[in-house]
């Protein structure tokens, strides 16, 4: 199956795949990606009848897409093949995903074309390897038992997802669950969380292209599954829809609180200057700080650009105590710190009859933005972006109380990180009832990043069945319900305030219960445990 080298010793790298092989691993990656958030706007009757619209994430075509990926491993000749086809997949998929990083890198960062694009390259062929590794071990395991052939195919694939999510910092952003917002699996979500529905999706692929893709030739004694077996999809699908329709919701009302969202839309070329944004910031964030007249204000990530000792005189003063009395407070995205303490990227939170202001400090940090991973300095240096070694915040902080909800801040991608904010439900009593993220997507231009963002807070919503807040600089500025549900939302690169309603939630989730005290270990030992088992299976077999 293999070509010989010149010399006619060595194995050569590359299977003996057709080229018909590769650019369909390569397009079904690419699907991947669009399912997060559809790419396209076009007038079509069809697209409506498949619910294709602009930024919304498409469920079937996540299924169809891993189910080519299942097809074509079936018909690797080798686990190297099986891994190549894999990791094809996966570069695709990634880099259709978080390609909008080239926008900051080049456009804002000053980073040379090529330069930005080898990156973006660079970053999602390393974070494929995951998926590399587990396509070729699942072609190794994969003829054990033909029966538990999918059970292991999800087990490897929440491997990689977990693997991806949390090593080396983690960036889990494009998760094969965040297509599932919407659609059947997006009730296992309170169950499960984000990973349990990447180990879903990626069974349910497996047995669908079982069963549906012609049979190819298995070894002696080993029988494939039949068509029968795909009667066992709609019955695991239907079992939280039943249980929705027979059960009570997990979680209460807790009243609702009126808010304000500010969207400055400040350009991103100009966010950080002293001439131009700086001083469109300080103006137009004071002004409607001022004005509000809901219970809560909430200013994105670093609305206020400056540190406050180098503000004008009087302004932080004055912003004190516009809230110091009365029955408004405001939650100001802000950074703190000095040279000597060191610097965070925080949120404050100003309210009468505190002695101090509350301080929420981003605890998970941005790789290259927020702090320099050892060996990279030569990167950063080579761009314009505003980069630093912040300090990071203590996992775990307090929410801000007010009018009697508890709002537990997030910054920019800290939302991605489910079991981080899970932590926050170990106490059930102080556990938050509204979450609040503020952002600045700026940086990613008029990019699919704003839609995936926005599908992000959605699946958290759905999780810990809270509402979301979402404060931004550019977009998207939104109320999302306990439910996932968007309530109002704001346009885009727009300078603008969006007033409406939140209703906070009291009550735990199946998920936010186990999660918060075992963290994602139970998904790191069940995956684990069944690949241990495939594995000496196969040893036995040999």
């Amino acid at each position: 199956m293999w070509r010989a080298s010149a010399a006619g010793r060595w194995p050569a790298v590359a299977p003996r795949l057709s080229v018909a092989h590769l650019v369909l691993a390569l397009i079904a990656g690419l699907a991947q990606a669009a399912s997060m958030a559809w790419p396209l706007s076009m007038e079509a009757s069809w697209m409506a009848r498949l619910s294709l619209q602009p930024g919304q994430p498409v469920w079937w075509l996540q299924l169809l897409a891993l189910g080519v990926l299942a097809g074509l491993l079936d018909r690797c000749p080798g686990w190297r093949a099986a891994a190549l086809t894999g990791w094809l997949f996966a570069t695709a998929w990634l880099a259709g995903t978080f390609w909008w990083t080239f926008i900051a890198l080049h456009i804002y960062g000053g980073l040379p074309a090529i330069l930005g694009v080898l990156a973006v390259l660079a970053l999602a062929g390393l974070l494929a390897v995951y998926y590399a590794l587990v396509c070729g071990l699942f072609k190794a395991l994969a003829g054990v038992n033909k029966s538990l052939s999918a059970i292991i195919f999800a087990s490897l694939w929440l491997l990689a997802e977990l693997a991806r999510g949390r090593w080396f910092t983690g960036f889990g952003w494009g998760a094969a669950g965040y297509a599932h917002v919407d659609g059947p699996l997006a009730a296992f979500a309170p169950w499960m969380g984000l990973y349990g529905l990447c180990a879903l999706s990626a069974w349910v692929a497996m047995t669908l292209a079982q069963g549906f893709l012609p049979a190819t030739r298995e070894p002696a004694g080993v029988r494939r599954p039949g068509w029968r077996r795909l009667l066992v999809v709609p019955l695991v699908l239907s079992l939280p829809l039943i249980h929705q329709l027979t059960q009570a919701p997990h979680t209460t009302a807790t009243g609702t609180l009126a808010v304000t969202l500010l969207q400055g839309n400040i350009p991103q070329d100009e966010k950080f200057e002293t001439g131009t944004g700086v001083p469109q910031a300080l103006r137009w964030y004071g002004e409607q700080l001022q004005s509000s007249r809901t219970a809560l204000v909430i200013a994105p990530e670093t609305a206020i650009p400056v540190l406050p000792q180098q503000l004008p005189p009087d302004y932080w003063e004055a912003l004190q105590q516009r809230f110091a009395t009365g029955s408004q407070a405001a939650l100001i995205g802000i950074p703190l710190g000095d040279a000597n303490a060191g610097y965070t990227n925080s949120v404050v939170g100003l309210k009468p009859g505190q002695a101090e202001p509350w301080r929420y400090d981003k605890h998970h940090l941005v790789p290259f933005g927020e702090f320099i991973p050892p060996f990279f300095k030569w990167f950063t240096e080579m761009m314009n972006i505003p980069l630093g070694d912040f300090n990071r915040g203590p996992l775990g902080q307090a929410p801000f109380e007010w009018q009697g909800q508890r709002l537990a801040a997030n910054i920019c991608y800290e939302d991605l990180f489910s079991e981080e904010l899970g932590v926050l439900f170990a106490d059930p009593t102080q556990a938050p009832t509204i979450f609040a993220n503020v952002s600045n997507l700026a940086w990613y231009g008029q990019s699919l990043a704003m839609d995936q963002h926005l599908q992000i807070a959605r699946l958290r919503a759905k999780e810990f069945e809270r509402p979301f807040l979402l404060a931004t600089n550019t977009g998207v500025t939104a109320i999302v319900d306990h439910q996932g549900r968007v309530v109002s939302a704001l346009a885009r690169d727009t300078r603008a305030v969006l007033v409406g309603e939140v209703q906070g939630r009291t009550g735990t989730t199946p998920y936010a219960w186990w999660v918060a005290r075992l963290g994602l270990w139970p998904l790191w030992l069940l995956a684990w445990g069944l690949v241990a088992l495939a594995w000496v299976l196969h040893l036995r077999k040999r």
